[in-house]
């Protein structure tokens, strides 16, 4: 079966195309059902070589012992993305989201200020980033302190 992957729905060929001659890094976002997958990638013709990942379960690393998929989660995502990717050498990125679409103020978008804020430059329009009560988790049950999570990131950042 000829492109099995456009097929199945897994692959928009034409997307990841117009990605590769870019010829820059790509930051690739994934959602699951249950979690977030967040990648530095560069092309290589032997495959795209992966330079850092960061999923949900990684975050406890930096002391964050919750896992999903929501708002904050993703913002957290994105930030360890980006102090991982810097650690690599990247500065720059393109956001790749695969056959997903991109909504204003949602997961991606939490995903991308995240990395966004590290110091990671990726091109975005600036009213695409979710709502800075909503980032906070004012409408999450127990929502983590963003101000204190993004200290462990910077201390453990100076130590390495």
């Amino acid at each position: 079966m000829a492109f099995k992957r456009k097929v199945l729905g897994k692959t928009d060929y034409g997307r990841r195309l117009r990605l590769l001659k870019s010829k820059d890094r790509r930051f690739i976002v994934r959602i699951t059902n249950k979690g977030i997958i967040a990648q530095i990638a560069e092309y290589s013709v032997n495959g795209d070589r992966i330079l850092a990942t960061i999923t949900d379960k990684a975050l406890s690393k930096y002391g964050i012992e919750l896992r999903g998929n929501n708002l904050q989660i993703c913002y957290l995502v994105g930030y360890a993305a980006g102090v991982e990717a810097q650690k690599a050498g990247v500065e720059t990125a393109v956001l790749d989201i695969g056959r997903k679409k991109f909504r204003k103020g949602g997961r991606i978008a939490a995903c991308l200020k995240g990395i966004t804020d590290s110091g990671v430059d990726i091109p975005h329009g600036e009213d695409v980033f979710p709502d800075k009560k909503r980032l906070n988790g004012s409408h999450l049950k127990n929502p983590v302190k963003l101000n204190e999570a993004v200290k462990n990131f910077k201390k453990l950042e100076e130590k390495a």
